[in-house]
């Protein structure tokens, strides 16, 4: 199980960029930080998350 935002999903074995694929995350608007890491983005292809990974998505908002 990895922990992403606080919840426990069952995705050790995929790689970053499989689970944002089934997410509504706007890849040029986030930053992601593994077990206290930001991730590049160039890496999301090949990190791939493992069993008790703790995962945090910020998404980035505009205004003014």
């Amino acid at each position: 199980m990895v922990k992403v935002n606080g919840t426990e999903l069952d995705i050790a074995g995929k790689t970053l960029a499989d689970y944002l694929a089934t997410t509504k995350y706007d890849r040029n608007r986030i930053a992601v930080e593994i077990n206290c890491s930001i991730v590049p983005k160039a890496d999301y292809d090949s990190t791939v998350l493992k069993d008790q990974d703790s995962v945090e998505v910020v998404s980035f908002v505009g205004g003014g």
